[in-house]
């Protein structure tokens, strides 16, 4: 007789969820695989996000699966789905409109929210959060040239969005309560040289201070800072950090920190289920990055399937490009200035190498010139002299 193939759910349709999919078909033909997402999409690209945004590409250029690649890898893929629940008793994942699903294994890849701080005034019209093409849509439509943009967040996604909306034609005003710009990416003088390439384009900057309050009736008018300074806003962009989506983690009763607590095998607390993505914690890493939810995507998909993969961790890597700026940062960017490091600085160019004691690569930052930034971070993964 022959034995029943497996059913598959997986929770979430982005580079987690879909590269796990895919690997689990090329380690398993017969296995029933059915990936929930609540979005209107297949799977697209988040990063580029931020292209549609300053109106470069439009909604079908950002989609990398379309429905025929599902079709042909016998993948069933239910957009519009939202799970709100699961018993991990019967082994069902449940909906917010009724109904449920069984698996006999299970991948939680749900990814992350936008935090939002405890802001008065953040839930008025016109204020907004990045985190999905649903937000970016309502964003391109409060956009108009000439209009006034606070955005609240001096990192990585604050910094392209509002790039984006000054392309649209808008005045950008940023606003980081840290004394530098992108302090997860950037040591004090390489964010000192950032802000002075962006100034002068036209962003103005208020840092070391937080936002009091978004004023207006019921739609945005005014961004009011602790020092009482008010600045013009016809929108704000609130981009404040994300959260890993834990509520279904919750349910299943898995062990969770910051992020769902997984194993080398990507395998959280309840066998059957695994996690990949933003939504999981490795060894105290909660990554939040393309390449390492790519990763936990293949290998979590191929253990799902039979396979015995181990994860060893991704090295922590950012490139990002503001109005034409190359940026990168990988590793360790030591802001404190506790190991050697080697600059070199020049016009629009600022490039420092971080050393451990044992005199390895540990990290660098690279702003201006990333055309070595492939070299750089497989020599910090190897982690040799």
């Amino acid at each position: 007789m022959a034995a029943q193939s497996k059913r598959y759910v997986i929770v979430g349709n982005g580079v987690a969820g879909t590269t796990a999919a895919e690997h689990i078909r090329k380690n398993d033909e017969e296995g029933r695989i059915i990936l929930l997402t609540e979005e209107d999409l297949p799977f697209y690209s988040r990063i580029r996000l931020i292209d549609y945004l300053a109106g470069d590409v439009d909604e079908a250029e950002l989609v990398i699966r379309a429905p025929e690649w599902y079709a042909q890898q016998r993948i069933e893929l239910r957009t519009g789905t939202r799970v709100t629940g699961a018993d991990p008793d019967r082994r069902v994942v449940t909906f917010d409109r009724g109904g449920e699903i069984p698996y006999d294994l299970l991948l939680l890849a749900s990814g992350s929210h936008s935090f939002i701080p405890p802001i008065i005034g953040s839930d008025k019209l016109g204020s907004f959060a990045l985190r999905n093409i649903a937000d970016a849509r309502q964003i391109v439509s409060r956009c108009r040239a000439g209009g006034e943009a606070v955005v609240i967040g001096g990192g990585l996604l604050g910094l392209e969005a509002g790039n984006s909306l000054r392309r649209r034609g808008m005045q950008v005003t940023v606003v980081e309560f840290l004394p530098r710009l992108l302090p997860r990416q950037l040591d004090p003088t390489g964010a000192e040289k950032l802000r002075e390439i962006m100034e002068g384009m036209g962003f103005s900057f208020h840092l070391n201070i937080s936002v009091h309050e978004i004023q207006g009736g019921t739609t945005v008018e005014r961004v009011v800072l602790d020092d009482c300074e008010v600045l013009t806003a016809d929108l704000v962009l609130i981009a404040a950090g994300v959260r890993p989506n834990l509520d279904l983690a919750g349910h299943l009763g898995v062990a969770r920190n910051k992020g769902i607590l997984v194993d080398d095998l990507l395998r959280t607390s309840r066998p059957e289920v695994f996690a990949a993505g933003d939504v999981t914690e490795f060894e105290g890493n909660v990554y939040g990055i393309w390449p390492a939810a790519a990763e936990q995507g293949r290998i979590a998909g191929t253990n799902m399937a039979g396979g015995s993969q181990r994860y060893r961790g991704t090295v922590a890597a950012n490139k990002l490009k503001v109005a034409g700026i190359d940026l990168a940062a990988v590793g360790e960017i030591d802001a404190e200035g506790r190991y050697r490091s080697e600059v070199e600085e020049g016009e629009g160019v600022y490039r420092k190498r971080v050393f451990d004691q044992e005199n390895r690569l540990i990290g660098a930052v690279l702003l201006g010139d990333i055309s070595d930034l492939s070299g750089l971070i497989r020599a910090v993964g190897d982690n040799r002299p």
